[in-house]
């Protein structure tokens, strides 16, 4: 996989975030994805954005949408932001922060089949 582009004035919020992250974040991250067999970054910066979580190897970004995302500013905003990373060849699966709640094992699931289909691809 290529380099991917980043902002470089995006570094001390993507610290932030990685030392602030939401309840949602850190039980995806600390039970699921820190010990995942398959490498995952935690708010990795991307172009002018920052991933909630990014796997290399399989090319994908996972985000956890909160309430924010759900009127008609944040829906633009997340489609604009998908456009943007879809153009350097990632994907991008999103769940919400209910998911994370009410169906933490389905997400998960989800989060494997997809890296198991698409690990070592070459993007």
């Amino acid at each position: 996989m290529k380099t991917l582009p980043y902002s470089k004035e995006n570094v001390s919020f993507a610290r932030s975030l990685r030392k602030n992250m939401t309840k949602e974040e850190r039980h995806l991250w600390y039970d699921f994805l820190r010990t995942y067999p398959v490498k995952f970054y935690k708010q990795r910066r991307i172009g002018n954005y920052i991933a909630d979580f990014y796997c290399k190897e399989a090319g994908f970004i996972i985000e956890l949408d909160g309430g924010q995302h759900y009127d008609e500013a944040g829906m633009e905003s997340d489609q604009e932001r998908t456009a943007v990373l879809e153009s350097y060849g990632l994907t991008v699966i999103r769940f919400t922060n209910l998911d994370i709640h009410k169906n933490f094992r389905g997400v998960c699931q989800t989060i494997h089949q997809y890296v198991n289909e698409h690990k070592g691809c070459s993007w």
